[in-house]
């Protein structure tokens, strides 16, 4: 087992930080992480924005629907698709200040996966430097208001957050699917699926009973049919992406 491997294994969600800063020198580390991530046809189309001040942390907080940690730590990132940068570099070689990139679900597609890529990459570099990270969905509560906080031209939108700091917290690992579940050899096969998810039930039934602030009577399959309701599903993102000008056709 590999130092990285082992580092990759023991992932935690921190929710909760010291009040220590993110050095400068730390931050630079991360980015440089996040750019040497893969890429698409070196598109890099992703965009980040650091905040630390605190009343922005705090609408960011009250956005996404109430998450505290959002608020108490040290520096929350926001990690956006961003097709803008790509657009201003082909007018210009162009010369035509008014061009449009092309666009459909693959552009739509590359510029998030670029963000997520990036993204993970940070956390990894973060972890190795001691520190904690937690991913922030929730800021796709309220798409526009995060847009307007960041002041995110079109063609850039808010993918998710990223809460970065010192752990003040040693949650317990949440455990994961048999991987019996999630690798097939040469095709696609649910064979396995029955038996892995109630021994996965199990498992996961057992965890939210017995984690730290737990006592929870659920399992990763109630989880998911209350994840899945309708009502969760943030249905107002594709008229909210549309008007970000990004084209689904």
């Amino acid at each position: 087992m590999t130092e990285v491997i082992n580092q990759l294994l023991s992932h935690r969600s921190i929710r909760k930080f010291t009040e220590d800063p993110v050095t400068a020198e730390q931050l630079k580390h991360i980015l440089n992480a996040a750019q040497a991530a893969p890429t698409s046809s070196n598109v890099q189309a992703f965009s980040i924005v650091g905040i630390k001040n605190p009343e922005t942390k705090r609408q960011f907080a009250e956005l996404a629907g109430g998450q505290k940690h959002v608020e108490q730590a040290p520096l929350l990132l926001v990690w956006c698709a961003d097709l803008n940068r790509n657009q201003t570099a082909v007018r210009q070689e162009l010369g035509q200040p008014d061009f449009e990139l092309a666009q459909n679900v693959e552009s739509f597609l590359l510029a998030t996966i670029d963000a997520t890529l990036a993204a993970q990459n940070a956390t990894i570099a973060a972890e190795s430097l001691g520190l904690g990270t937690v991913y922030i969905g929730g800021i796709r509560n309220n798409p526009q208001r995060a847009t307007e906080l960041l002041q995110l031209p079109k063609l850039v939108y808010p993918v998710f957050g990223m809460c970065v700091g010192v752990p003040d917290q040693s949650p317990d690992l949440r455990p994961r699917l048999p991987q019996a579940a999630i690798y097939h050899e040469e095709v696609y096969s649910e064979a396995a699926f029955d038996e892995s998810i109630r021994a996965y039930n199990d498992v996961t039934h057992q965890y939210y009973q017995s984690r730290a602030g737990g006592g929870k009577d659920t399992n990763w399959s109630k989880e998911m049919a209350f994840r899945f309701n309708k009502d969760r599903l943030r249905e107002h993102l594709h008229d909210f992406i549309e008007g970000q000008g990004y084209r689904f056709q």
